[in-house]
């Protein structure tokens, strides 16, 4: 295959997993079928059978990708955290972004619940938990404080989708203080 047409290819996979992503958010995981997703990126009615073959390899696809992105949004702040108030005020602030967009963020959790039913989906999900765990041990060595800090996290940003006023960054940098200690 020339570079041309595998770059497009590519391009045309990314466009069909943010669709589907947008599906989800608007329809849930049920309202996912390949003409569905096709239709919402803009493309032939065929283009998500021929990328993906099942359901299962789509909404796998999504959940990779959410999942993939929030790690590595986490590991740049862990790896800028020095545990100090600033760090953990970073990661309050970005909290309070995505929940104010919460149509992104509803459908990463309903994939992410996906992940409960179906063990061979847990591996963008895990990553995405070692990376919370990544951030918390920068303000702490106990294991347990770090635990809490991912079920937090994954936590009030659920709860967060289920009010209509989710927690300001003042209100979640406090919530998170709850659990990690800072430097200063």
């Amino acid at each position: 295959m020339s570079d041309g047409r595998r770059i497009k290819g590519e391009r045309r996979k990314r466009e069909l997993v943010e669709a589907t992503l947008r599906v989800v958010a608007r329809d849930g995981v049920a309202g996912v079928s390949h003409r569905t997703v096709s239709k919402e990126a803009g493309q032939p009615a065929t283009s998500a059978a021929y990328y993906f073959s099942s359901i299962r390899d789509l909404l796998t696809a999504a959940l990779t990708r959410c999942m993939d992105e929030d790690a590595e949004r986490m590991h740049r702040l862990a790896a800028a955290a020095d545990g100090g108030a600033d760090s953990l005020r970073g990661l309050a602030v970005l909290m309070a972004e995505v929940v104010r967009g919460p149509s992104s963020l509803l459908a990463e959790y309903e994939l992410y619940l996906l992940a409960a039913k179906d063990a061979t989906l847990r591996l963008p999900t895990e990553r995405w938990m070692a990376a919370v765990a990544d951030f918390a041990t920068r303000f702490t060595d106990d294991p347990v404080r770090v635990q809490a800090f991912v079920g937090l996290v994954d936590g009030v940003m659920l709860q967060a989708l289920l009010t209509d006023h989710p927690p300001t960054a003042a209100e979640f940098e406090a919530i998170l203080r709850t659990v990690l200690p800072q430097d200063g």
